[in-house]
């Protein structure tokens, strides 16, 4: 459908509805969570300026967290000093509906796109963009392989850029063999969001690489599988050379006697699947409980990394979802970039990791300040209306 036709019919179905959802509500913060150390906080919404400047709404799932806080910077400390584009954030968005009423919103004032930082539900929130005629891109993730085969063609599904699944194990399974191979026996397990798949992905490489096997396998495949239809980890299920002694879910509602319970049963490490600075880095460090984490490069996890609590990062630039402004910016300026199949963009991108303070430093220096890796002299290379998809594709492979 015609993409002007859809967006004026979608927002007057928008401006019909007699209750309009915000942005999603944030989840209030549960009784005792360990640490509050960076409790959610509410969005503010932006204010729009006047003329031509783009406008794209951010779909957010996680307010607070390292990783979350570090892309937001990004984007509105650096992107939207240096473009003509406004982002405007959501709330923390915690289902599908909460998604779906966000997209609707941003098409009932006239957005031009949306990017997802937020998992509950991307094919309706493809589907959503898709009905109003808004631009569609997934940073730092992307759908498994059969919901991509079945979106990757829709009219503005622009882009999907991060983290392959199998990419999420790997990443995860280089955590347990690290943990292993230093000889530690009893660890902890924090594993976030699960059923998020990246989570799950993450924390089956990490049973993985520690030797263990679940619920009697040891593949990606198998183990997966189980982990989804558990909606987290059975430690009954669990035997190796590796005990793992506790394991903890849930986005800040970890309360601190379920934390201490864990800390109780002596784990040499504690192993995160994501966050663990956010929620348990004071504790764990008071307790002299190393841990690791999948994150991101940011000013918080360098002070767990110089104090010597943080033993294991594997991380993302926070600008590493510049890419996907580049083509968001690009589709709303008339130049679709599509693949060499002709569907939307999707590329991988991997991890770094760090095991020292040095390693550490080299990494989150050259990716803060007003030069960050993706920074604007480099995202011009990929802006414009001469920009190919080739050119798209070694620019995110060569970082």
């Amino acid at each position: 459908m015609n993409k002007k036709l859809t967006k004026v019919i979608g927002l007057i179905m928008a401006g019909a509805m007699t209750v309009m959802a915000g942005c999603g509500n944030s989840a209030p913060a549960a009784q005792g969570s360990a640490d509050n150390a960076a409790p959610a906080q509410e969005a503010e919404t932006t204010t729009q300026p006047s003329g031509k400047a783009k406008k794209i709404g951010v779909l957010v799932a996680d307010v607070s967290g390292e990783e979350a806080l570090g892309f937001r910077n990004y984007y509105e400390k650096y992107i939207q000093e240096n473009y003509d584009v406004t982002f405007d954030y959501t709330d923390a968005l915690a289902s599908a509906e909460d998604e779906k009423a966000a997209i609707e919103k941003f098409a009932s004032k006239g957005y031009d796109a949306v990017i997802s930082l937020s998992s509950s539900d991307r094919a309706q929130q493809i589907e959503t963009c898709e009905q109003y005629g808004l631009y569609y891109a997934i940073a730092s993730g992307v759908l498994d392989d059969e919901q991509y085969e079945k979106y990757k063609g829709y009219e503005h599904f622009v882009c999907q850029i991060g983290p392959s699944n199998a990419t999420e194990f790997e990443a995860g399974k280089a955590m347990g063999e690290y943990f292993k191979n230093q000889g530690v026996k009893k660890v902890a397990l924090y594993g976030a969001f699960i059923p998020n798949p990246m989570h799950v992905f993450r924390a089956a490489g990490i049973l993985t690489g520690l030797g263990c096997t679940y619920g009697g396998a040891n593949d990606m495949g198998a183990i997966v599988g189980q982990i989804f239809q558990d909606q987290g980890i059975d430690l009954s299920k669990v035997s190796g050379d590796v005990e793992l002694v506790a394991y903890l879910q849930g986005y800040g509602d970890t309360t601190t006697d379920e934390l201490g319970a864990a800390i109780q049963k002596a784990p040499e490490a504690f192993l995160s699947v994501g966050m663990a600075t956010t929620f348990f880095a004071q504790t764990l460090s008071q307790e002299n409980i190393p841990f690791a984490d999948i994150d991101s490069f940011t000013a918080m996890n360098s002070q767990s990394m110089e104090s010597g609590s943080l033993k294991y990062l594997a991380g993302k630039y926070s600008s590493s979802i510049g890419p996907v402004f580049a083509l968001v910016s690009n589709a709303i300026d008339g130049n679709l970039i599509r693949n060499d199949e002709g569907n939307a963009v999707s590329l991988n991108q991997g991890y770094l990791v760090a095991t020292d303070k040095a390693t550490f430093d080299e990494y989150f220096v050259n990716d803060n300040g007003d030069s960050p890796i993706y920074s604007k002299e480099t995202l011009d290379s990929i802006i414009g209306s001469q920009v190919t998809y080739q050119d798209v594709k070694s620019l995110v492979e060569s970082k």
